[in-house]
């Protein structure tokens, strides 16, 4: 496993974590459709997430959330209508993007996370 996967996937695990933590069950992990990648479906009472996770160092050029560009959206967007067409529910969907920051590195390594939720909506 080459290092940008295995930090991208820590990233994914401490964002899966930290909604299990505030009481969301994740339902799917990297779920594809023909238009795309979700990185978490997770669910409460109340909303559908579909979460976006950008890892990136803590001196990347782009911060993750403009990673998130309108390209990006209109294909999570997608994804979810498709996950969505296929799993009938009446919670609330949202779209939430979750930026972890890397500090350091190998056994100093440090993670931050900015968790915004309703980060972008269907609409556009």
């Amino acid at each position: 496993m080459n290092l940008t996967k295995k930090t991208g996937d820590k990233g994914e695990d401490l964002t899966a974590k930290y909604l299990r933590e505030r009481g969301f069950i994740i339902t799917k992990r990297n779920f594809h459709s023909r238009y795309g990648e979700i990185d978490i479906i997770a669910e409460n009472a109340q909303y559908i997430l579909f979460v976006e996770v950008k890892t990136r160092k803590n001196n990347a050029f782009v911060s993750g959330f403009s990673a998130v560009d309108i390209h990006k959206r209109r294909k999570i967007i997608a994804t979810a209508e498709e996950y969505l067409s296929k799993s009938l529910t009446e919670l609330q969907p949202r779209f939430d993007v979750a930026e972890i920051t890397v500090f350091g590195e190998k056994e100093r390594t440090e993670y931050k996370m900015n968790y915004i939720e309703n980060a972008f909506s269907s609409e556009g």
